[in-house]
């Protein structure tokens, strides 16, 4: 995947999981960050749980938009701490 797709992907990942995970957006430049770390833990994880989620550009979002969602999920928890 080109650099210009990964951005995108992580830019619609992190915005998705910031709407999702209310009050745990980034802004623009966050979102990126945190959707292209999404993609890395879903990348990582969901294989492990057994889930295969569709193919192609599709894929790559839902799969980074779950990873960006549990990625939030941690940061918020360890914000409140």
């Amino acid at each position: 995947m080109g650099l210009i797709a990964a951005l995108i992907i992580g830019a619609i990942a992190g915005w998705l999981a910031g709407q999702i995970v209310r009050g745990a957006g980034f802004g623009l430049l966050g979102n990126i960050v945190i959707g292209i770390v999404g993609a890395l833990v879903a990348s990582f994880l969901l294989p492990r749980l057994g889930i295969s989620l569709g193919v192609g550009w599709i894929r790559d979002i839902v799969n980074a938009t779950i990873g960006a969602v549990i990625v939030l999920v941690i940061l918020s928890l360890i914000k409140r701490a």
